[in-house]
């Protein structure tokens, strides 16, 4: 059997050598809703079970190489609808675009109150945990990002300050398309398209390598199916299942486009002023 080959993996913290505070460094020890830890730190999901997340070893990912030339490549030939992508989902934390999605779909649906937090807890709850597990992954992988490696690349937003590998945008995208496409199966094609178009703006913006993205989103997936697995298992009163999902499909209309923030801060009636940017802390 062909052994697959060996790289220099480019770590974040040698290049930053202190120059910024990393971001929530300790967020990858926050409590989760879904998942536990055994003594040995190791994810489990709630009936203690070792959870097994499927992702690429960054030491046989050539970031110095097929990666960054990707990247390059990828901003010397943008488009201006790439780079209203780019900047869309860039704003605030990935919730800032998912938060709209979700409030469409229960609109959509006409969703009851009970029904319509149970969703939203469900799918926030699910968003907090693949952050979780994500950090975990970012501080023991320790990716830099491109500019860090080629100083000559001009990305289109803030760089994050903390590790590249696997993007925190796409995974967030991967578990909330999961999520959300079993409590709204009938859009399922459509939030799936959302999540890899979040997912994908991070290359346009020039502050992830694309298979940061990819296996971001890969991870956020997986995080997801565990997600759906316990809701599947939790029961009403009478003993059957508390979901009902809404399997007629009534054609959402979920944005983008147009790549326009759907909850602008500040208010547009609060300024007629330009919106500040946000801190790029905000970004990931």
């Amino acid at each position: 059997m062909k052994k697959s080959k060996r790289y220099k993996t480019p770590k974040w913290s040698t290049f930053n050598r202190g120059k910024v505070k990393p971001v929530e460094r300790e967020a990858s020890s926050w409590p989760m809703f879904y998942f536990k830890r055994n003594w040995r730190n190791q994810f489990t999901d709630m009936s203690g079970e070792l959870v097994s997340f499927k992702i690429r070893n960054p030491r046989f990912i050539d970031f110095y190489g097929k990666e960054l030339t990707l990247v390059k490549d990828t901003l010397n030939n943008l488009t201006d609808e790439q780079i209203a992508i780019a900047k869309y989902f860039s704003v605030g934390p990935p919730t800032k675009q998912w938060t709209p999605i979700i409030d469409r779909l229960i609109d959509t649906y006409n969703v009851n109150p009970p029904r319509a937090a149970r969703i939203i807890a469900a799918t926030h709850a699910a968003i907090n945990d693949s952050f979780v597990i994500t950090w975990y992954l970012k501080n023991m992988f320790d990716i830099a990002r491109p500019d860090q490696l080629d100083s000559e690349i001009e990305p289109a937003i803030p760089t994050p300050h903390f590790p590249a590998y696997p993007s925190g945008h796409a995974a967030v995208s991967g578990c909330a398309q999961v999520v959300l496409s079993y409590f709204f199966p009938a859009e399922k094609n459509r939030l799936k398209e959302i999540a890899e178009e979040n997912s994908l703006s991070r290359l346009y913006a020039g502050v992830h390598f694309a298979i940061d993205n990819d296996e971001g989103l890969r991870l956020g997936r997986q995080v997801g199916k565990y997600v759906i697995a316990q809701l599947k298992k939790e029961r009403i009163s009478k003993g059957g299942a508390v979901d009902l999902p809404f399997k007629e499909g009534k054609q959402a209309v979920l944005p983008p486009p147009p790549y326009e923030q759907v909850i602008p801060f500040p208010p547009p009636s609060e300024t007629n002023e330009v919106p500040p940017r946000r801190h790029p802390f905000f970004f990931i």
